[in-house]
């Protein structure tokens, strides 16, 4: 079974409801500029209630000390990194990495498989944009570089709950990643997770 990724989660009701119907990761966004970051300190109070899925905090071109900091304090499973950080960024982080990449943005299967992270994200590339466009990539343009990497993938950009068998059925990833088809208003909707992962999950996708 496909497993997936709810991001971009700034409420305990939110978060709790992912957990509740399946979520295996719950990401929390550490970029300022981002309208879906969230706090140290909030994400702090969400994760120490969340026991069923691994929480991840996306970072973009953070300062490294900062990135172990922030994932110390919150309790991070995981970071997911969707900068420009290298190889030996990565090493020097204290958490298990995922490595996001733009397709379209120069993508390189093989940069990819040296990059030293246990998950592999995939996002669409918007010059300017350093994700959460809302608009999936080329998918089944993509589908045979994405074969390649040889390291588990998550798909991100635009999957919905419209389109999320198509992805999976085109690229067959690990797991999706999604963020803006589960907001009214700019903001999680916890009736919208619970439609998403119920439908991914109870038809075994």
């Amino acid at each position: 079974m496909t497993k997936v990724k709810i991001c971009g989660i700034k409420t305990l009701d939110a978060a709790k409801t992912a957990e509740k119907y399946g979520a295996d990761f719950i990401g929390f966004i550490f970029w300022r500029k981002s309208h879906r970051y969230i706090s140290p300190d909030g994400a702090k109070k969400i994760a120490s209630k969340i026991h069923d899925s691994a929480t991840v905090g996306v970072f973009v071109d953070e300062d490294i000390d900062e990135v172990n900091r922030i994932a110390e304090m919150v309790g991070l499973d995981y970071v997911q990194l969707h900068g420009h950080e290298d190889s030996k960024y990565a090493m020097s982080l204290k958490r298990p990495v995922i490595k996001a990449y733009r397709f379209g943005d120069n993508f390189n299967e093989d940069e990819a498989n040296a990059f030293p992270a246990q998950y592999i994200l995939i996002d669409s590339f918007q010059k300017g944009k350093m994700g959460g466009t809302g608009k999936p990539f080329r998918w089944s343009q993509s589908a045979e570089a994405i074969k390649k990497i040889k390291k588990p993938v998550i798909m991100a950009g635009g999957i919905s709950k419209d389109n999320v068998e198509e992805a999976i059925s085109t690229v067959h990833p690990m797991g999706v990643d999604v963020s803006g088809s589960l907001e009214v208003n700019g903001e999680k909707s916890p009736e919208l997770i619970k439609e998403f992962l119920s439908m991914v999950k109870e038809n075994n996708l």
